[in-house]
């Protein structure tokens, strides 16, 4: 897989913001009460995340090392600022529904953990790319979860009814249905992430032939090398003693 194609990818499932690094938690579990208000906040917060890693790449070599926080914190609330004025000119009833949330995303982690672990030590692609696929993961995380609490608990999916298919469930759109509704989607990503990683390694090891026993995707590779090692030359430690060093 070619970097760009990973630093896109891995914050959809692998490393998704929310739902594998649980950043970010305070916003997705106000806001996502309704899809509506999970694609609003993370159409905003991936718009900051992209732009901020583009200009935080751009001057990674003339920041200063000693004040690299307090300045990508000021680009950051500067497209931050920029987002806001944008949503309450064109989307007020967007805006009503953030409320406090939107302006805050100056704060956000994961905005300033992207900053600071990747975008300040990489290049400019590379950098849109990590905040384009992290900001798609949280956007996806947030909708997933208001579209699931909008349509249990009012009976609602994007504002549209449902069609009596199930009574609402108040207790969805109040604070305990929203933590367990993100526990069950933490739960859900940590199995879809072992799987997918499961899948790579079999991937992986079925391209290789063991030069120990000839086996093609031998899972006992490293064992068979050492045991080769030990056969062409016995003075060397075997399986059963490097295993005891």
């Amino acid at each position: 897989m070619s970097r760009y194609l990973q630093a896109f990818t891995k914050g959809l499932v692998r490393e998704n913001p929310v739902l594998r690094l649980v950043l970010g938690t305070c916003p997705t579990l106000a806001v996502t009460t309704a899809a509506v208000n999970g694609l609003g906040m993370g159409a905003a917060a991936t718009f900051v995340l992209v732009c901020s890693n583009i200009v935080i790449s751009l001057l990674r070599r003339v920041i200063p090392d000693k004040v690299r926080l307090p300045a990508f914190i000021v680009i950051i609330a500067g497209f931050t600022t920029i987002v806001q004025m944008l949503v309450k000119a064109y989307l007020p009833a967007i805006d009503e529904a953030l409320g406090i949330y939107l302006p805050l995303i100056v704060v956000n982690c994961i905005i300033l953990g992207r900053a600071e672990a990747f975008a300040s030590k990489n290049p400019v692609g590379l950098s849109a790319l990590d905040g384009l696929g992290m900001g798609a993961g949280f956007t996806a995380a947030l909708v997933l979860m208001g579209g699931i609490r909008e349509f249990l608990g009012n009976g609602t999916l994007f504002g549209w009814p449902e069609g009596g298919l199930i009574p609402p469930i108040t207790i969805f759109v109040l604070p305990a249905g929203g933590f367990f509704v993100f526990g069950m989607l933490i739960w859900l990503t940590n199995r879809l992430s072992k799987k997918l990683e499961g899948d790579a390694n079999r991937k992986e090891l079925s391209g290789k032939v063991c030069a120990a026993c000839g086996e093609a995707g031998c899972p006992h590779a490293a064992a068979c090398a050492l045991a080769a090692n030990e056969a062409a030359d016995p003075e060397k430690p075997g399986v059963e003693e490097a295993a005891d060093q």
